[in-house]
């Protein structure tokens, strides 16, 4: 199961993600993500193909739950040329946006709410969006399974587990070990952290932000040398 790392707080890309990137050098991790909201375009771009030399797949997570403001965070992220896009519910009219680009796309199952994004939505609702998506032509899905207000976050794993042959990605509020053992058990392809480790949860008497992080790629063992 993959982690990816999302460069930030409060469904917010962090101001000093720049600096952020260079203080995680080394741990190994190699998916890292953030949003295009909270920095300007051309720190998102210089992020970006940061992230990219350093030899990481890249995402870039949809937030707005308003139409025009989701796509225009879709032609983003195909100006970018992020390798995965996350989230929002447009499918047809992202797909037809990143029609021609390598950009894999991953839509929310369920109904998003909110911001900080909630997920509302059962079992059913998200086996049925993840089986629209998968025939639409997209490379899998993007859950919010910890944010759910309708349902037992892995209950909503499992269904859509079952209904998808995609990429899976549970994203959102996990904030320790026995949830990512939840989850790899689940069937989830891969997860996301970032308010998380920028709060300290992750290893609450740990001071930084390299200790939080090491605590998840130790678990996973893809710690680097």
């Amino acid at each position: 199961m993959d982690f990816i790392f999302m460069l930030t707080r409060d469904d917010r890309t962090v101001t000093d993600c720049l600096d952020v990137l260079d203080a995680i050098a080394g741990l190994g991790i190699t998916h890292i993500g953030f949003k295009d909201v909270g920095v300007d375009r051309d720190t998102l771009a210089r992020l970006h193909a940061r992230i990219r030399e350093g030899g990481a797949t890249t995402y870039l997570e949809v937030v707005s739950t308003d139409r025009d403001a989701a796509l225009a965070s879709v032609r983003t992220a195909a100006d970018l040329g992020v390798d995965r896009l996350m989230g929002g519910t447009w499918i047809d009219e992202t797909l037809a946006l990143l029609d021609g680009t390598s950009v894999d796309y991953l839509p929310f199952a369920g109904e998003p709410v909110g911001h900080p994004t909630r997920l509302a939505g059962g079992p059913e609702r998200i086996a049925e969006d993840c089986r629209r998506a998968e025939e639409a032509g997209c490379a899998g899905v993007d859950l919010l399974a910890y944010r759910a207000t309708d349902a037992d976050p892995l209950d909503l794993v499992r269904a859509a587990r079952a209904a998808t042959r995609g990429r899976l990605v549970v994203a959102g509020s996990i904030t320790g070990s026995d949830q990512i053992r939840s989850l790899a058990s689940a069937g989830a392809d891969a997860f996301t952290i970032g308010s998380a480790a920028f709060d300290g949860s992750l290893r609450p008497h740990a001071g930084t932000l390299r200790s939080q992080l090491a605590s998840v790629t130790d678990l996973l063992g893809n710690r680097a040398s």
